[in-house]
């Protein structure tokens, strides 16, 4: 069984206990986390396809904590005029625990 979701601007194929990093949110570890634009639904022999969303559906997650991505370096340069910047930004994420899929 499987679902596809939605979530910021981002489709995600999930099931039933696999672990998913998403962008961030202000939400402490061990909060429930509901997605409720479910755009398809699988229970295994039948596939259920919203126009655009199923109402009623939605999967259900538990929060596990906050990452930090890959640190991803920011560089300005100008040529001949001893102009050099180099920054640093390390984006955060939110991992969680899809805990149950509901159909509508």
């Amino acid at each position: 069984m499987y679902a596809i979701i939605v979530d910021g601007g981002r489709q995600y194929k999930v099931t039933e206990g696999q672990e998913l990093v998403i962008d961030y949110r202000d939400v402490s570890s061990g909060d429930a986390l509901a997605f409720e634009e479910v755009v398809a639904f699988s229970d295994g022999s039948q596939l259920t396809l919203g126009a655009p969303t199923l109402g009623g559906a939605k999967v259900t997650a538990k929060v596990l904590g906050v990452l930090q991505g890959p640190k991803l370096t920011v560089q300005k340069f100008r040529r001949r005029k001893t102009f050099r910047r180099k920054t640093g930004h390390r984006q955060l994420f939110t991992k969680v625990q899809i805990e149950q899929i509901v159909a509508g």
